[in-house]
């Protein structure tokens, strides 16, 4: 992209209140939603009546290249596999890919879906650009995400 169209997009983004989503591409991010997933938290809870577990404190989620740390997350197993079905995170939640890194106050993570969509104050850097707002979701299975809700950028274009 040179300057001038960076310019542009960014004279758009900053003349238009009005505009409140983006697309991002993450390029490489994918997930094997198969792979292992490995927690390390301070605390566990389990709950087999409602096929649940709590992770509590400086919880640590790894799954292949993917990791995700919070203060807390909920783990809900699908009823039929016994497989996680889904994840829930909240108390400060950090996603990091060997590329992209995203903050957030919660996050849900499907993986049967392959989504993965964070809320709050979302903060997403991809090298020396940020993009921040209230909203993203993630396609895990293609690298797509869509940014919503008062979208701020910062594009660094090289020595420029």
């Amino acid at each position: 992209m040179t300057l001038f169209k960076s310019a542009l997009l960014c004279a758009a983004l900053i003349a238009s209140p009005a505009l409140s989503q983006t697309n991002v591409n993450l390029g490489g991010i994918s997930a094997d939603p198969t792979a292992p997933v490995e927690i390390t938290a301070d605390s566990l809870t389990v709950d087999q009546d409602t096929g649940t577990a709590i992770f509590q404190g400086n919880v640590v989620l790894g799954q292949g290249d993917l990791r995700l740390s919070a203060g807390r997350v909920q783990v809900v197993y699908d009823g039929g596999s016994g497989d996680i079905s889904r994840l829930s995170a909240s108390g400060g939640v950090t996603f990091v890919t060997a590329t992209e890194a995203a903050e957030a106050q919660s996050a849900e993570y499907n993986l049967a879906a392959g989504t993965l969509v964070m809320n709050g104050n979302v903060l997403l850097t991809q090298g020396a650009s940020a993009i921040a707002a209230d909203t993203m979701r993630v396609n895990l299975n293609d690298g797509s995400a869509q940014m919503d809700g008062r979208v701020r950028t910062i594009f660094n274009q090289g020595n420029n």
